[in-house]
């Protein structure tokens, strides 16, 4: 399983070239097709550009990521490629622009590979899509990948993909990642230009990078915003550490809360000062991110609400009905407490340098299986899956979700470090320190369970 940085290394040491490279990843998706990572397989235009990426090496202007493999998730706008948003509503939107995001990856030499299979127009967390079926874990085909990014996740963990590109809006690039044993980042709000995105909310829709590693995230991440990025050599010797002291450890799986407790151990050896810290409103925080999404939501798609109501899929459906109930005014007092929560939250980081909670609440779950009860009360796997990551959704914080562990019945399990505003390079380097020191062992277990994927020429 190469990493980013060993194929740039084998591109200049002319030990294979992005052709090849580009030709096994197209294969390998056709010969993986039952995890229905993708929604379109561009297969003519990856090969293209891998042969403009051996030319560029070949005269020495090779980019950042120069014949690397990338996925894109199916609702960020590639030019002359279908953008379905995972909807028969949009199947037929062909887009006539690159996003900008997009435009910046190809600038650097990235191979698209493909657009991938998403929860319909990214509103959902499993990723059991109603027209184009299911992503299906490879760590468990019987599971969920996470969502809406799901297909994202699924094509670098099965390695389809070097990397992908998601968005996130209540969690759906951290969750899949998260399900699927990868490192997902959601960068600050804003950091990364939404526009060519078919958007579920302005306020709160984020777009980043899913990759295997902390150096193959740094690099993609560099090649998105031109900012280099740090995953050597760093330390959490005498980092101040905030662990939330309620609701981020309320209702959870007993492996979960086994997991998390492990990982804060180990920061520990690694140096960290933890300290008790209370996220403001937590629980409010909860209801908002929903008001403040439908309504925007609602407004997004007010023409395909008018038009083609009975087009979407049934949980999507639900959710567009509803988006017209929520009022002017309710809308107005969401974002403004959404101000008033990010204000209180951003004082926090005076005290520490990063907030560590659990990704999620609860384990990846059989396709399907749509109500979780983890106490008296059973609720969706929505409003469970979203509990710990949407939060920061609303406050626009940048949140990386990391491999911290395994299940009794090996699925992967993730913590979340949270930073202040416009310092993804702490998250990037605490996510360094952590995967240097204690994720060897997952790293090769994830190898072994995956194996039928890796290179037949490396």
């Amino acid at each position: 399983m190469m990493s980013i940085k060993e194929m740039l290394e084998g591109y200049k040491a002319k030990k294979f070239s992005p052709v090849e490279v580009t030709r096994e990843y197209i294969n390998r998706t056709k010969r993986a097709k039952a995890l229905n990572a993708f929604i379109e397989l561009t297969e003519e235009t990856a090969l293209n550009q891998a042969k403009i990426a051996e030319s560029r090496w070949s005269i020495g202007q090779a980019g950042k990521l120069e014949g690397i493999p990338l996925s894109y998730k199916d609702n960020i706008y590639v030019k002359g490629i279908p953008a379905t948003s995972g909807s028969i509503i949009d199947r037929d939107f062909v887009p006539t622009e690159n996003a900008p995001v997009i435009q910046k990856l190809q600038n650097e030499g990235a191979v698209m590979i493909g657009k991938t299979n998403m929860h319909e127009f990214a509103f959902g967390i499993t990723n059991n899509n109603p027209f184009y079926g299911p992503a299906r874990n490879p760590w468990n085909p019987d599971y969920i990948s996470g969502g809406s990014s799901g297909g994202s996740a699924v094509s670098v963990a099965a390695n389809l993909s070097a990397a992908s590109i998601g968005t996130d809006t209540g969690g759906s690039i951290r969750i899949p990642a998260s399900c699927c044993g990868l490192i997902g980042l959601k960068p600050t709000h804003g950091l990364i230009n939404n526009s060519g995105t078919t958007l579920i909310s302005w306020s709160m829709d984020h777009t980043g990078p899913i990759a295997k590693n902390t150096a193959d995230l740094a690099l993609v991440m560099e090649a998105m915003t031109n900012t280099s990025y740090t995953y050597e050599n760093t330390t959490l010797k005498g980092w101040r550490i905030g662990i939330p002291s309620t609701y981020f450890t309320d209702r959870m799986e007993p492996e979960i809360l086994e997991v998390y407790k492990d990982t804060l151990k180990k920061l520990e050896k690694l140096g960290a000062l933890l300290f008790e810290v209370e996220l403001p409103h937590a629980e409010e925080a909860g209801s908002l991110t929903f008001t403040v999404a439908m309504a925007e939501a609602g407004y997004v798609h007010r023409e395909r609400i008018a038009e083609n109501i009975d087009k979407y899929g049934n949980d999507v459906k639900a959710v567009m009905e509803s988006s017209s109930a929520i009022s002017a005014i309710e809308y107005i007092n969401a974002l403004t407490r959404k101000e008033q929560i990010t204000a209180e939250f951003n004082r926090l980081f005076n005290e520490v340098d990063l907030i560590v909670t659990p990704t999620l609440p609860a384990l990846p779950k059989p396709v399907g299986e749509e109500i979780i009860q983890l106490t008296d009360e059973p609720e969706p796997i929505f409003n469970c899956f979203i509990r710990y990551t949407s939060y920061f959704n609303l406050t626009g914080h940048p949140a990386i979700s990391i491999p911290a562990g395994l299940s009794d019945d090996k699925l992967p399990v993730g913590v979340q470090f949270v930073g202040a505003k416009l310092n993804e390079q702490r998250l990037i380097s605490a996510a360094a320190a952590f995967e240097k020191h204690f994720l060897g062992d997952f790293y090769k277990t994830r190898e072994e369970v995956l194996k039928e994927q890796t290179f037949s020429f490396q």
